[in-house]
């Protein structure tokens, strides 16, 4: 709600207590499938409800504090290049003990700011120390063309989907673009019951 460039926020869910908790605070609210093998799945059948919408920006529940700013840059990006198809965010890795952490997913670009792969395991792997290589972390984002997101959804998940469990890897598979925007903004993900007691933490502060 904090954004300059969102013109509507939708809260999908396919659990009557997170229904329940965002009527609480008048947020507006859909129930979905509880089939959908994918957030971008869930996100696409919210979209069918909504033609108006051309860009579509899925901010996952497991981030709650990402940055309105960066979901603004994210929207305007698809707005000022509407060949881009998909697109996300990553930041550096300033800790190295986050590296071999499978709840820290990490993507390589390409020279284009375009996404190479996504792993759960450390990427690109440091066989040399002095090549001054950056590892980014996925940050729980997405944003679709309209068009892209119905084409996405209607590919099977994918192989390498399946083995890492990213949906983002289905677009990669079959040959569609996923920009990535950098940014400084890292906000910690919720995983795991102590993440989300230290986000409770921060929200109250």
């Amino acid at each position: 709600m904090k954004c300059q460039h969102v013109d509507q926020v939708v809260i999908a869910t396919d659990d009557e207590r997170i229904a329940a908790s965002a009527r609480s605070f008048n947020a507006q609210t859909m129930m979905t499938s509880p089939d959908h093998p994918s957030g971008t799945d869930r996100v696409a059948e919210t979209a069918k409800a909504f033609p108006q919408h051309q860009i579509i920006i899925n901010v996952q529940g497991d981030e709650p504090l990402i940055s309105p700013t960066l979901i603004d840059e994210l929207a305007q990006t698809l707005l000022r290049e509407p060949a881009v198809p998909m697109i996300t965010a990553a930041a550096p890795i300033e800790d190295a003990a986050l590296l071999p952490d499978a709840n820290v997913v990490k993507v390589v670009l390409d020279c284009h700011s375009d996404a190479l792969y996504f792993s759960r395991s450390p990427i690109p792997y440091a066989r040399a120390n002095d090549t001054g290589i950056t590892h980014y972390r996925h940050l729980g984002i997405y944003g679709f063309q309209r068009d892209f997101l119905f084409q996405f959804v209607q590919w099977p998940p994918s192989l390498l989907e399946r083995t890492e469990s990213l949906e983002q890897l289905r677009a990669i598979e079959n040959g569609a673009r996923i920009r990535v925007v950098l940014t400084q903004e890292t906000s910690p993900g919720v995983d795991t019951p102590e993440q989300a007691a230290a986000i409770e933490i921060l929200l109250r502060s």
